[in-house]
């Protein structure tokens, strides 16, 4: 049972809600359709609604003009495809007629899938925050027919309970309100714009050793030394600290802090929230342990993972990263892969409305499958008890200890993974998002590298010719696509960043110029039309849709924020070109957050990890020759730790490639060079030479 706890401010009311059970709706006969326009959207959230009772309207101008016509507030909610309590709430409230029709009667209800519309999200989430103190997914906001918000809240159950109002409850307080207080709720709103426009930002410092030491030691205080990872339940896997960390420890050595990232890795790919059978990482787990995790898969979460897992594999040799970095890898190239080439968003964590019914097992259920003996010893290896330790006595996957007998395990997790295969499967979020796609791309180019497998960077290759090919409309970035259409979202800054890195790591694994051709006229674009003037940058273009408030955010979250991401990949463009512009722009994005980095590295790890990268490097490694006999040089190179490398390969003076120029065989042998801050070293034709060189 899920508890949340709610402040809504303005009405001075505060509650308690304890998670209701999940039971469907049905419509009854008679009930004539609404008017729902989301039948033509493009996001599966949206589709999601299509059906509804509620007339749904996509957030537009005309929806706005319409409550200005209405003389009624707007009603938006906002969530996601693979948001468990959203369709929760979908089928308590939102497929009830009697609630549809006050909602209709009332409101002009706005639907809007925050992945396809994050500023939207983030702009609404921003005000909910600051009403509430909290915040989540499904996001309820009651605004002024021009969008300033005057109430705000998320999951509202039907029925009231333990202190909090129910849905219907709250439409007839805000019903009220707007008829009786119109004047005082439309200068609240104000005033919380007002406030917003307000907040300031941290000022502007250089994020160098002892603010990466600060921020080192802070996580270590966090770190979780029973479970791993840091903080209690619920508990994320927060990627962007671990990789800030791996990389502090490439630099410094600390045997602390490397212990924090092996002790949390290893914890979460032996726990539930891992999934043991197919690969791939649940989006976080209810517990301190890892053991029962929120079933949803995201693609920027196990992209990032991947991506981490790889790096800890070059960095450790550790053969348990190895594997959860090939089976991650093959988990998106299997289920997340679309027809196009992209890679969707991710699965549901409900299958046919019940949480986890794919993905757990009871002991009974697998002596049926796999006899007595096989079934018994595949519980006690799996953790799979007769109490459960999920709900109705079932019970995720744990692997807490390698099997004693590998080839036994292989065969009964074929064979378990087949009986799962032929249940009920968990919808999938098919839309393409960009800048979740620039993280797959990115992920699995740098797996390709490190663990030798080209398939791999195929399949990032094929993600960034869809994305460049269908996301870039008139020379600018869509947010999403879906079945090879362009959604009409425009790209947002992480879009940019996120993409642009992506293809400058493809670039340094296959060494097509067309992706450093490509990244580099994203950073141009960001540039142009992102910044703000002052060494930061907007998350919003300047030609974008003008919402109340034009979102500028520093902090990290499940994903890099806008500017650490195109902080990123400006650090990765400046060492594979030689552009100290684009450097200085880099240190100079990261510059604001270097509060964050010290004091909340948790909310700063993808712009500590580029911190990292810009104290240590660059490093630049260029490896020349053919490729059957550079293949043993370019191996080494690619196995370098440094925080700061970027290694290409090729043919001397390759077109394109700033690094391959002036670069010769030596006396006809492929040849490496190594260069730092760019000083460069003469050039090593052998392996072990090349190692020293590189320290």
């Amino acid at each position: 049972m899920t508890r949340f706890v709610y402040h809504t401010g303005r009405f001075g009311i505060t509650f308690v809600c304890h998670s209701l059970p999940w039971y469907p709706r049905r419509r009854p006969a008679g009930i004539m359709e609404q008017v729902n326009r989301l039948g033509s959207a493009t996001s599966p959230y949206l589709l999601q609604h299509k059906d509804n009772p509620v007339d749904w309207w996509e957030w537009s101008e005309e929806a706005f003009a319409e409550a200005r016509r209405r003389d009624v507030p707007v009603l938006l909610s906002v969530g996601y495809a693979a948001c468990h309590w959203c369709h929760v709430m979908a089928h308590e409230s939102f497929e009830d007629p009697a609630i549809a029709a006050l909602m209709n009667e009332r409101f002009v209800s706005i639907k809007v899938d925050r992945e396809e519309r994050p500023d939207v999200d983030a702009v609404y989430m921003e005000a909910t925050q600051a009403m509430t103190g909290g915040g989540g997914w499904p996001m309820t906001v009651f605004m002024t027919p021009d969008g300033a918000p005057f109430f705000c809240g998320t999951y509202f159950p039907p029925i009231a309970g333990s202190g909090m109002p129910s849905f219907r409850e709250v439409l007839d307080a805000v019903t009220e309100s707007w008829q009786q207080r119109r004047t005082e709720l439309s200068e609240h709103a104000q005033s919380v714009i007002a406030q917003l426009a307000e907040r300031g930002f941290p000022p502007a410092q250089p994020v160098d050793g002892a603010a990466l030491a600060a921020g080192a030691s802070t996580l270590r205080q966090n770190f979780d030394a029973r479970n791993g990872g840091f903080g209690r339940a619920p508990k994320f896997p927060q990627p962007l600290a671990l990789e800030f960390l791996l990389r502090y420890v490439a630099r410094t050595g600390d045997p602390d802090s490397l212990a924090v990232v092996t002790k949390t890795a290893e914890a979460m790919a032996r726990g539930g929230i891992y999934d043991q059978l197919a690969g791939g990482f649940a989006r976080y787990s209810v517990d301190a342990g890892w053991v029962v995790p929120h079933f949803e898969k995201m693609l920027y979460d196990n992209a990032q993972l991947l991506r981490f897992y790889a790096r800890l594999h070059r960095q450790t040799q550790e053969p348990l990263a190895e594997r959860v970095a090939r089976e991650t890898a093959d988990f998106l190239l299997r289920e997340l892969r679309t027809g196009e080439g992209g890679f969707a968003s991710a699965l549901d964590a409900d299958t046919d409305g019940v949480e986890g019914l794919t993905y757990v097992w009871t002991p009974q259920q697998l002596t049926d499958l796999l006899g007595e003996d096989d079934g018994l010893w595949a519980a006690t290896g799996l953790s799979v008890t007769r109490e459960g330790t999920f709900e109705g006595g079932a019970s995720t996957l744990q692997l807490r200890a390698d099997p004693p007998d590998a080839e036994k395990w292989h065969a009964i997790r074929a064979r378990m993974l087949r009986a799962r295969n032929a249940r009920p499967q968990p919808a999938r979020d098919d839309k393409v998002v960009t800048s979740w796609n620039g993280l797959a791309i990115g992920a699995l180019a740098e797996t390709a590298a490190v663990l030798d497998e080209p398939k791999y960077a195929g399949s990032a290759a094929a993600a960034a010719d869809h994305v460049l090919s269908v996301h870039m409309v008139d020379g600018r970035l869509r947010r999403a696509a879906r079945a090879g259409v362009a959604g009409a979202s425009a790209g947002v800054l992480d879009d940019y960043g996120n993409l642009a890195e992506g293809l400058l790591a493809l670039h340094q694994v296959d060494g097509n110029p067309r992706w450093l051709d490509s990244a580099g006229g994203l950073l141009d674009t960001a540039m142009e039309h992102f910044a703000a003037g002052d060494g930061g940058y907007f998350d919003t273009a300047d030609d974008a849709e003008r919402l109340v408030r034009r979102p500028r955010e520093l902090t990290d979250n499940p994903t890099p924020a806008g500017i650490s991401a195109l902080a990123g990949a400006l650090t990765t463009y400046a060492a594979l070109t030689g552009s100290t512009r684009h450097r200085t722009l880099a240190e100079a994005a990261v510059a604001g957050a270097a509060a964050l980095v010290a004091g909340y590295p948790q909310a700063a790890g993808w712009t500590a990890a580029i911190g990292e990268a810009l104290l240590a490097g660059p490093l630049q490694v260029a490896v020349v020759g053919p490729v059957e006999e550079r293949h043993e040089l370019e191996r080494a190179a690619r196995l370098t730790i440094s925080p700061g490398a970027v290694v290409i390969a090729g043919l001397p003076d390759t077109p394109g490639i700033p690094l391959l120029a002036d670069r010769p065989l030596v006396d006809g042998r492929p040849a490496a060079y190594v260069c730092r801050g760019f000083v460069c070293d003469a050039p090593v034709t052998d392996v072990t030479a090349l190692r020293a060189a590189l320290g």
